[in-house]
């Protein structure tokens, strides 16, 4: 670390008597016309590597690739076209109905790093029910991208935490003019009616400088796929005067309106030095289902000597089915400066991002304050912040021994993250006086978080890396970087990464990297306390279960230990090839992880530990049934293997394309705390994503008519999903979907497109185990189960 601090502080000493620029890199890409030889950023410090010749897999997904899938997410449009990345839609899942989980080779969501314009991205404030916390992808929208490069490779040793399974770079857009689009879509089944709108405007500023602004708006109906409830079948056959709602519960997608926004800024300052910033903004409301509640069995309907003459079955006579939403506003806002000077190009920077996500119920109520209980709630709110101060400098090194100059990057950063609980409003939280009687308090559904829940916790590191890229010969390079990083929550941690390329001929090559990695327990993780309900299906009784902060006394003497971070080792080697329009790349990984986190298994609250938690303040412990507490559970071995193709050319007098890709990806438990990993977590690991994945793209353009149909495949997966005391596990098979579009260019500025989304309206196999609840299809699964989905969508590009 001294030597690292030396050198970095070196840097830093002469990047601030410096002046400098970097417009060379922004012309090389705006110059690069196809994918192969696009100039890449990510996962090299140099300026003038293409994706061919770098020696770790970087897809470029373009801006016409973003525009080919109708979601307005992402997620979904990554997921439709890189095959070893996975994104779930989770209706009744608390915050990730609408944070959405995505996972890169089959690894957890905060195990893979998300950038923009090179820069970290910001993490959501939601918590997923694994203990994941990574990066809100729905809260950038796609007006604005340029491109965005994934690498697939472990990359801790040049970007720091959460890079395991790779890095997603999200490039802003630069270029001048406007282009603008406005989309409708709807599903075959008539609903989820979609409408967006977006926008892009840039002007030049001086010799090479541009601002570019973006914005995007999404009305997004909401989807049901839902057979009404046996219970509320029966409940409706007893009480044949009562109107019970048919469905009494939707599943499906949630209602939306989303406004996303980015600007861009590059500001020439002089011949050597040029300022840049840009930023991000998105405001999203959504609302879904819960679980209906059944007067005939939930215990909110009870009556209590504390309320003479009332009873629930006043207000909800038919039973009723909360509906859960939540107000996000994300943002972030990025600055610095970047120039050449002796030799050293030099990159300053500072960053701040912040996600507040405020949850609220209505249609429900707080049953242990009976008459006097609303039937909306403020549940509270989660704050994610973040802080980050960046140096990086690089310079060539001329060394005769070498087939051309080295290049020497070192850099320095600085991080702080803060992460907030807000508390609801007391009727959220509290316990009335019917609670003696078996009146649950908390607001039904999803208890609010309260006074001793809230607070705000935070966790500093700092940083130094050193990047030493060597072209050894004409046809054999290598790659080595160290970092080393300090975190005021565990301590320090080294890693390195050793890549490697040769070349054979110009058009073939292997290409092979060793890592070691790291993603850092975040203070959200380390310190979030949370309360959910649940519906066991076969019983068809709520049961409410509680996950402790795994620092809390009360998870200690269960068994709970202060977390410590995830470790990897990650080994990947392939090879790419390229002839004529044709290249093809085959890569094989390897990726250990030790201590993944996980959730507990469940302990059953007995009344001496109901009288803890209602001592330490858990909303809603009188009814808790089980609690939980995140944990670093077990080790894991991730293999897969991933082939890709393109070829394009001319075909039939006009201009075609196809591509085409496949992913294995295999994980194995290797090592386990018995006392601390449940069959449901190892299940859900090892088959709850298909292990193989694929789609063939195939598209053509002659004169002002183009075309794009698409098949997207996804394999055999597992559901696992608690019950209560059970376990739920069903397995699926592989399903098919395919998507089509045609396009015609009105004018030679305006473009019109039809075209569907799962064109043959096909269905994943119905989740027998869930029906009991109403659920057709099972909510985990890897893709959409909403059916075909029609689409019209013109655009102007000026």
């Amino acid at each position: 670390m001294k030597l690292l601090s030396t050198v970095a502080w070196s840097v830093l000493a002469l990047a601030l008597s410096s002046q400098a620029p970097g417009r060379a890199h922004a012309q090389q890409v705006a110059a690069a016309d196809t994918e192969v030889d696009t100039i890449v950023v990510t996962g090299t410090r140099r300026i003038d590597r293409t994706a061919f010749e770098s020696a770790a897999p970087v897809d470029v997904v373009s801006q016409e690739a973003l525009r080919n899938t109708v979601s307005d997410e992402i997620m979904d449009k990554l997921a439709a076209t890189t095959p070893s990345f996975n994104v779930q839609r989770l209706p009744a899942a608390d915050g990730q109905a609408f944070v959405r989980p995505a996972t890169l080779r089959g690894l957890s969501p905060d195990q893979t790093l998300v950038l923009v314009n090179g820069k970290r991205r910001h993490r959501s404030a939601v918590l997923g029910g694994r203990g994941q916390q990574g990066v809100d992808l729905a809260s950038l929208g796609t007006s604005g991208i340029e491109r965005i490069e994934v690498l697939r490779d472990g990359a801790s040793a040049q970007y720091g935490s959460d890079a395991i399974a790779g890095v997603i770079n999200i490039l802003l857009s630069n270029q001048v003019g406007f282009d603008g689009h406005a989309q409708y879509g709807r599903y075959y089944a008539g609903d989820g009616d979609k409408t967006e709108l977006g926008g892009r405007y840039g002007v030049a500023i001086g010799n090479g400088g541009s601002l570019v602004g973006a914005l995007d708006y999404t009305n997004a109906e909401a989807t049901s796929r839902t057979r009404q409830r046996p219970d509320a079948i029966a409940f409706q056959a007893a009480n044949p005067t009562i109107n019970v709602k048919n469905p009494v519960q939707r599943w499906g997608q949630p209602d939306r309106e989303v406004w996303r926004a980015s600007l861009n800024l590059v500001l020439p300052m002089g011949d050597n030095v040029e300022g840049y910033a840009f930023g991000t903004y998105s405001d999203m409301h959504g609302e879904t289902d819960f679980n209906w509640r059944n007067p005939s069995t939930d215990t909110s309907y009870r009556t209590s000597p504390a309320f003479p003459g009332w009873s629930l079955n006043q207000l909800y006579p038919a039973g009723f089915s909360p509906i859960f939403g939540q107000d996000e506003t994300n943002a972030s806002l990025t600055g610095g400066l970047r120039g050449d000077a002796m030799g050293w190009s030099w990159d300053a920077s500072i960053g701040w991002g912040r996600d507040d996500v405020d949850y609220f119920l209505n249609n429900s109520i707080n049953a242990s304050f009976g008459p006097q209980s609303p039937t909306s709630f403020d549940a509270g709110a989660l704050i994610q912040k973040e802080q980050t101060l960046n140096l990086d400098a690089s310079r060539p090194l001329e060394w005769s021994f070498l087939a051309k100059p080295a290049n020497l990057a070192v850099g320095l950063e600085a991080r702080k993250e803060t992460y907030e609980i807000q508390a609801g409003d007391r009727y959220s939280w509290d316990v009335g006086p019917g609670a003696p009687a078996g009146l649950p308090s908390g607001s039904n559904g999803f208890p609010g978080y309260a006074p001793s829940q809230a607070g705000s916790w935070d966790q500093t590191s700092y940083a130094g890396y050193v990047d030493l890229d060597l072209p050894i010969t004409d046809k054999f390079g290598a790659d080595i970087a160290i970092r080393h990083e300090d975190f005021s929550e565990f301590g320090q941690t080294t890693d390195g990464k050793i890549a490697a390329r040769y070349e054979f001929t110009p058009n073939f090559a292997i290409r092979g990297a060793v890592s070691t990695g790291f993603r850092a327990p975040t203070a959200g993780q380390i310190n979030n306390t949370r309360t959910s309900q649940g519906l066991n299906t076969t019983t068809l009784l709520l049961f409410t279960s509680g996950r402790l902060s795994p620092i809390n006394p009360i998870s200690q003497a269960l068994g709970g230990k202060p977390l410590e971070p995830e470790e990897s080792k990650n080994l990947s080697l392939g090879f790419v090839f390229r002839q004529g329009g044709f290249t093809a790349s085959v890569d094989y990984y390897r990726i250990d992880v030790d201590n993944r986190f996980a959730v507990s298994p469940n302990f059953t609250v007995t009344p001496a530990l109901r009288a803890q938690l209602i001592a330490a303040g858990v909303p809603g412990a009188d009814s808790l049934t089980t609690v939980s507490y995140f944990t670093n559970s077990f080790d894991t071995r991730t293999q897969g293997v991933d082939v890709v193709g393109s070829w394009r050319g001319q075909l039939f007098g006009g201009k075609a394309g196809v591509t085409a890709a496949w992913n294995w990806n295999d994980t194995k438990v290797t090592r386990s705390k018995l006392t601390e990993v449940s069959n449901l977590a190892r299940v859900n690991l090892e088959n709850g994503l298909p292990q193989n994945a694929a789609n063939v793209t195939f598209d053509y353009s002659r004169g002002r008519f183009s075309g794009m149909i698409r098949t997207r495949w996804s394999g055999e997966w597992t559901d696992a999903q608690a019950n209560g005391a059970a376990d739920l596990i069903q397995n699926f098979a592989g399903k098919a979907l395919v998507d089509l579009s045609v396009s015609a260019e009105l004018t030679d500025k305006i473009k019109l497109t039809v075209g569907a989304e799962n064109l043959f309206d096909t269905y994943p196999d119905e989740a027998t185990f869930q029906a009991s609840r109403g659920l057709i299809y099972s909510r985990n699964a890897p893709y959409d189960t909403d059916g075909g989905l029609w689409y019209a969508r013109i655009s102007a590009k000026f």
